[in-house]
């Protein structure tokens, strides 16, 4: 992400934080939505969703040590009507089995993983293999969802590529896992209502999109509000994001 919208973000940001004071914290569960947790991810020319794994532990230190805030516990996605925070991650990367598992087994803190058979069949060494995708899925506390077979968007798909898309992506990981999936979340954020529709067809129970905010009783659970964590955020870009300062992201996803 180029420097000058980091710094425009955050400035936009203190002023929703000023504002805030005021209006109070939103009360509802809010879902972080991370990549690779790794100190460099190839190919990643936006340089955003690869964070650091000391920078992911500070993370964590951050929620452990204000674990009595219900603000700040930590609770699995599928307790949708908690307040707190729950982890997911995106894209299927083997460093959330190598690297993201084991730091958050040591907080206790669950977290969920949405894979895509595409990425993991390519036979790229940063991503997942159907052998340590079954590791992962063993790890207590830790949920795998779909994230679409190939990782198209999903709102440029045909009636019946769509209907692939969200079958064959939640077969093949039940098959992989042998566990049932019930949850998808919507590559590059892309859903509109027949992609909605699709989904609950499909037999999944809720779905995640890539849009700012917090899920609350009035959200859609087929388009679960997220708040996206960048490998730039320091630990007081990281605390306002979890209090709500940068949702006015939200207008513009």
């Amino acid at each position: 992400m180029q420097r000058w919208k980091r710094v425009v973000g955050g400035g936009i940001s203190s002023v929703s934080g000023v504002q805030r004071k005021f209006s109070g914290i939103t009360q509802g569960l809010r879902i972080l939505m991370y990549h690779s947790i790794r100190e460099h991810a190839p190919r990643d020319s936006k340089d955003i969703y690869c964070l650091s794994p000391s920078r992911f532990r500070s993370h964590l230190n951050f929620l452990h040590e204000h674990r009595a805030d219900p603000v700040f516990a930590v609770h699995p996605l599928t307790d949708l009507h908690e307040i707190g925070i729950s982890f997911t991650f995106d894209d299927g990367y083997l460093d959330n089995l190598e690297v993201a598992a084991p730091l958050l087994s040591e907080y206790g803190f669950s977290s969920h993983v949405f894979v895509n058979p595409s990425f993991l069949m390519s036979g790229e060494q940063r991503y997942l293999t159907q052998q340590s995708l079954r590791e992962l899925a063993n790890i207590p506390g830790v949920t795998i969802g779909a994230h679409g077979y190939s990782h198209r968007l999903l709102t440029e798909c045909t009636p019946a590529e769509l209907e692939f898309e969200l079958d064959a992506s939640k077969k093949w990981v039940e098959d992989t896992i042998s566990k049932e999936v019930t949850t998808m979340a919507f590559p590059h954020g892309a859903m509109n209502r027949g992609v909605r529709q699709a989904t609950a067809k499909a037999g999944y129970k809720f779905a995640v999109s890539s849009k700012y905010g917090i899920v609350t009783s009035v959200s859609d659970r087929f388009a679960l509000e997220r708040t996206e964590i960048w490998s730039t955020d320091t630990h007081s870009t990281f605390r306002s994001k979890l209090l709500g300062n940068w949702d006015w992201m939200g207008r513009l996803t």
